[in-house]
């Protein structure tokens, strides 16, 4: 009983888990692109050489220290929320969440192969990419069964509704 009440939370964690890893795989690109556009492909070589000199746990250094800045973005996002500036404070809070991501994708595609090397960061890295497969399985038959409803193949009232909508859309656009 408490694991049927419990599953809707759970697919709320992993739906929220996988927002998170599907932000950090598609802004790590975009950030790549960026590097591309400025120069700092010449700083992310500069970078990685200075890595490869250091030992796993300070990389680890380089990897925290960049995010530490955007803390007071996100203190300014808050203040921005108690203040009742809805609109500023959305666009600086996921201003803040996308600059942090990419960075921090920016820096971990760098660092990632001596933090690698420490045990307990490779068995937590590991943790987490099987947590983001367990997460993707457990979305998985909710996304199916909202692509069903969108495409009006599913059962029951929803399904009938979407495939009215869709005639009813279909009828307009050949009326015009």
């Amino acid at each position: 009983m408490l694991r049927r009440l419990l599953k809707p939370l759970w697919v709320l964690l992993a739906v929220i888990f996988l927002i998170e890893a599907w932000l950090w795989d598609h802004l790590e690109p975009i950030v790549e692109r960026i590097v591309a556009w400025i120069p700092f492909r010449a700083f992310k070589r500069w970078l990685s050489e200075r890595v490869a000199t250091l030992s796993p746990a300070m990389t680890l250094i380089v990897f925290v220290v960049p995010v530490i800045p955007l803390f007071p973005l996100k203190l300014v996002g808050l203040w921005l929320l108690a203040n009742e500036y809805w609109i500023s404070a959305i666009v600086v809070i996921v201003l803040g969440k996308f600059v942090g991501v990419g960075v921090t994708a920016f820096i971990f595609d760098v660092t990632r192969p001596k933090l690698l090397k420490m045990s307990w960061f490779r068995k937590i890295y590991e943790f987490i990419m099987a947590l983001r497969a367990k997460a993707a399985a457990l979305v998985e038959p909710v996304k199916r069964r909202i692509a069903e409803m969108l495409r009006g193949d599913g059962e029951g009232w929803s399904g009938r509704m979407l495939r009215l909508i869709q005639r009813f859309r279909k009828r307009v656009h050949e009326a015009r």
